[in-house]
């Protein structure tokens, strides 16, 4: 729950198309105001979703992102990005090592300080959450 103090900027991926600069935080059904200008917020958005398609899972040929991996993309006003990520099951091979390379992948967009990568596990993740790319990719679709 963020409070007027702690205004930060939130886009929260409820697929893997949602996330883009024309997300907004919302905090209490308002939109929070943030202390980075549009056009960089936007930007930063832009390119960090770039950055996790370019992490892969190693078990299917489609990037975590248009796997619908990536639940929540949190960037404050400091611009410290908090994610909230799954996987596609529990017991994945690369359960201990995926969260790193989303960090390092995040953490080389420009005028990014912090990354912070936490695994969850509700909800669970489904093949309904790939994106058609990711559903073609697989051979899905």
């Amino acid at each position: 729950m963020h409070d007027e103090t702690d205004a930060k900027t939130t886009s929260t991926v409820s697929d893997a198309s949602s996330v883009s600069a024309a997300n907004v935080a919302m905090a209490g059904g308002v939109a929070a105001a943030s202390a980075i200008p549009a056009d960089e917020l936007g930007r930063m958005t832009d390119d960090i979703v770039a950055a996790l398609k370019t992490v892969y899972d190693p078990e299917i040929p489609a990037d975590i992102y248009e796997l619908g991996l990536i639940y929540k993309i949190d960037i404050d006003d400091d611009r410290n990005v908090d994610i909230e990520m799954t996987l596609t099951a529990p017991g994945c091979p690369v359960a201990g090592e995926m969260p790193g390379w989303v960090e390092n992948a995040v953490a080389s967009v420009e005028g990014i300080q912090v990354v912070k990568v936490e695994l969850v596990f509700t909800p669970p993740w489904t093949p309904e959450r790939m994106s058609e790319e990711a559903q073609v990719a697989v051979g899905w679709y």
